[in-house]
């Protein structure tokens, strides 16, 4: 049986935006689409209401909205198999255990909770940070939902070598048909050391050539498995956080790495990562891979 694509809906407008994405990469993937809305409507209006045989005002809205979720899935893919679940639960709860069998969790930019003005939501955030499979929250603008551009962006880090993030972006451009634009950053040390021998003459050019270097690396065990993806190597100089959030306005999709680092609350995603979720032009798909000890970086 084939792992679902999970998109969590909550009625509010970027989860529908997230739904209508969700539906059209289930078209591109031939997945199955599950429907998931979780909340603890038990505790309507912040007050716990004691067990009782008639059901809540909260627990017909949840139906309410899986249900029109699920018939706008059916119009907008017919061919799309679609499932649907109501959970009292705790949404980031249910998304993150969802997210152990989902072939990609979706998620919408924002919630229609009491911080809706939020940049990215609490649910998304957390999702995001902490699921054990790929997840994607739904921002941009209408070129991006709608794929216009035939560009997916890939960030790539330091530990992107033949990585998750780097499949899952090279899946994405094969489906969409669409251009890969890999991109790596490098920075020009704040004190060069005198008279080194790979630094003299152009310090700034070994910096370049070891990013272009490590972008043949990361890319040479997956290029052979999709040799019909356009490919586009950038190398550019700068923060990655900053280079990425620039480019993604161009872009139908921005993939980038998490280490999910052991132990450390907190650090499950990187600084890279956090940027994107929160300023992206596009949406971002954020592929988790296992660090084998605390680390830093970027990605």
């Amino acid at each position: 049986m084939e792992s679902p694509l999970v998109v969590g809906v909550d009625g509010s407008d970027p989860s529908l935006a997230a739904l209508d994405w969700a539906v059209d990469e289930a078209v591109r993937h031939g997945l199955p689409l599950r429907v998931v809305h979780a909340s603890l409507w038990e505790w309507y209006e912040g007050v716990a209401v004691a067990w009782t045989a008639e059901r809540l005002p909260e627990e017909l809205l949840a139906e309410d909205i899986v249900a029109v979720a699920a018939e706008r899935a059916r119009r907008r893919a017919p061919e799309v198999e679609v499932t649907t679940d109501v959970l009292a639960e705790d949404a980031a709860t249910v998304l993150l255990r969802e997210g152990t069998t989902a072939a990609a969790v979706v998620v919408g930019c924002r919630g229609r909770g009491a911080f809706a003005d939020l940049l990215l939501g609490s649910v998304g955030l957390v999702v995001a940070a902490r699921s054990p499979g790929p997840v994607v929250v739904v921002r941009g603008d209408r070129q991006a939902l709608e794929a216009r551009h035939g560009r997916v962006l890939l960030g790539l880090g330091e530990h992107d070598v033949d990585s998750p993030a780097v499949r899952f972006a090279f899946r994405e451009a094969a489906v969409r048909d669409a251009e890969l634009d890999v991109v790596h950053t490098w920075r020009r040390p704040a004190h060069e050391p005198v008279g080194h021998p790979l630094l003299t003459g152009d310090p700034g050019g070994y910096g370049e050539r070891q990013a272009a270097e490590l972008i043949e690396k990361a890319l040479e065990p997956v290029v052979r498995e999709h040799p019909g993806v356009r490919l586009r190597r950038s190398v550019v100089e700068g923060p990655a956080r900053n280079v990425l959030t620039r480019r993604s306005a161009a872009a139908d999709l921005l993939v980038v790495g998490a280490r999910r680092r052991e132990a450390l609350v907190g650090l499950e995603l990187g600084r890279v990562a956090h940027r994107a979720l929160h300023h992206a032009s596009c949406p971002v798909a954020v592929v988790p891979s296992r660090a084998p000890k605390p680390e830093g970086g970027d990605l």
